[in-house]
């Protein structure tokens, strides 16, 4: 018995990180659905976020065309947009953005692009991308790729999938512009674990597989480019479909939690986890909701998450916890 693995099962113990990630630090995470789960963690525990300002991206090429509207100011106008259905869309926007009205449309997805624009330039220090698909559907006759078909007739669209050199070429052209206007910025780079079985099972990992091998080929080629392994974590690591949802294409929430401590253990200092045990405990605090707020306990319990606010914001001024301050003093 002692030749077998007695855990039935290989686990990625640790990864070598060259960055940290901090509250100073801010962070645009861009990409895939999985960006969105480790976004909204990072938001929770009030690091500097911004995620997804254009929606869901999927593929690499939307995720490199929106990244370099983002950097150089880029705004939206009639040609952009499209009627179907009697809804506007944006080929480059997901579907969350689509309104009755075209104004509307083009409103929200100018506003979103240049609020990403100012926290591009004003805050990001840390780029998170999650590349979901190498499979691209091209318009035929715009002749580009989009973001987002909405649900227009398949024969308006091209499918095929990206080459690794492709994919190399679009995100490697990007980085170096990044790097240009923002020297120092850092970028973690990974593979979502999400299936796309739209297209089958085989297709889903010759797609991911081209993903994988690009990425590595980005890190090895860049050195502000660092690879984290969400996709191998899920696949290889956990590798069993209780950790994924019922849909059996994402995963489960307690598969993500598990992906989120690990990037935890990679990228955040000793002192960094304690920051979000304090704030954790804070956010704990402001959701109580007690029998009698009146009393003289339940005031003497706000004094001190006040105090315990204040003094975080003296030791950490880029911590935002003034809806925590605004919850204790109303309550």
């Amino acid at each position: 018995m002692e030749k077998w693995n007695r855990d039935f099962r290989t686990k990625i113990d640790s990864w070598p990180a060259d960055i940290s990630i901090s509250h100073a630090d801010g962070l645009l995470c861009m990409g895939s659905c999985f960006a969105e789960h480790i976004g909204a963690k990072l938001v929770a525990r009030k690091f500097k976020t911004l995620v997804n300002p254009s929606g869901i991206l999927y593929n690499p090429l939307s995720l490199t065309q929106t990244l370099g509207w983002i950097a150089e100011g880029h705004r939206f106008e009639d040609a952009d947009v499209f009627e179907w259905q009697g809804q506007w869309n944006s080929y480059y926007h997901h579907s969350r953005f689509s309104a009755l009205d075209r104004d509307v449309l083009l409103e929200g997805i100018n506003q979103a692009i240049g609020a990403a624009g100012i926290f591009f330039r004003e805050k990001t220090t840390r780029l998170l991308l999650t590349l979901g698909t190498a499979q691209v559907y091209e318009h035929l006759e715009r002749g580009e790729v989009v973001a987002n078909c909405h649900k227009l007739p398949g024969k308006t669209f091209a499918r095929r999938r990206l080459s690794v050199d492709e994919v190399f070429d679009a995100l490697g052209t990007c980085f170096q512009l990044l790097e240009q206007l923002k020297p120092g910025l850092e970028i973690v780079l990974t593979v979502s674990p999400v299936r796309h079985l739209r297209e089958g099972m085989v297709e889903n990992q010759r797609s991911k597989a081209t993903l994988v091998l690009a990425a590595a080929r980005l890190a090895e080629a860049f050195s502000h480019v660092h690879y984290f392994p969400a996709y191998e974590l899920q696949l290889d690591d956990l590798r069993d479909y209780r950790f994924f949802a019922e849909d059996m294409v994402h995963p489960s929430a307690q598969a993500v939690e598990y992906i989120w401590d690990f990037f935890s253990q990679t990228y955040f200092s000793e002192k960094t986890r304690q920051v979000i045990k304090e704030v954790e405990a804070i956010l704990r605090a402001a959701q109580h909701r007690p029998f009698q707020p009146n009393s003289a306990a339940h005031r003497a319990f706000r004094t001190v998450q006040l105090n315990k606010i204040t003094a975080l914001a003296q030791q950490y001024p880029f911590l935002d916890l003034e809806e925590e301050r605004k919850a204790f003093l109303s309550a």
